[in-house]
């Protein structure tokens, strides 16, 4: 029975079919949507003798203290001492969309990144290093395989905007 032939079948399955079809692709959307909103946290994050955890085998990761050049990004630098560079990474942090500070001490900051369709969260760190003017970064994504780059883009985000600030508070 084709479809047209449905029309005027009481028995016709073509609909239900469709129907079914469609429903699969609601649920398996849905299904990415609150898996991406996992808010349980990966427990390789923080300082470990002395560094920020190594980016996992998975291509989605970037950090500047990582050995695999393929997960290797450059460091944030400034280059004069500066008595309150902490708040200038807030500043930048802050200044961007869907950030949340969820932790910090003397030289340590991890951020919440949640992504703005699917609503995944991404873990960035920063370990602070006043005495070499530098800012270790390791920026990773808790869900999936491959980010297509996200986390790299948004570090150098990062670094322009804190180059941006920190120029225009070392300029006053």
């Amino acid at each position: 029975m084709d479809f047209d032939s449905c029309k005027n079948s009481r028995f016709c399955t073509k609909p239900v079919i469709l129907f079914k079809k469609q429903n699969s692709i609601i649920v398996l959307i849905f299904l990415m949507i609150i898996s991406g909103c996992s808010p349980e946290r990966h427990g390789n994050l923080g300082i470990k003798n002395g560094r920020l955890s190594a980016c996992p085998d998975t291509p989605n990761c970037v950090s500047s203290q990582s050995i695999k050049k393929s997960d290797y990004i450059d460091p944030i630098v400034w280059p004069q001492n500066f008595p309150d560079i902490k708040s200038i990474l807030f500043d930048t942090i802050n200044a961007m969309k869907r950030t949340r500070i969820v932790s910090h001490d003397k030289n340590y900051v991890h951020v919440e990144f949640t992504t703005a369709v699917f609503r995944f969260v991404d873990d960035v760190e920063f370990l602070i290093d006043e005495k070499n003017r530098t800012i270790h970064v390791r920026s990773a994504s808790r869900v999936g395989y491959s980010d297509l780059g996200v986390n790299r883009k948004r570090v150098e985000k990062i670094r322009k905007n804190f180059s941006r600030l920190f120029n225009k508070a070392t300029s006053k």
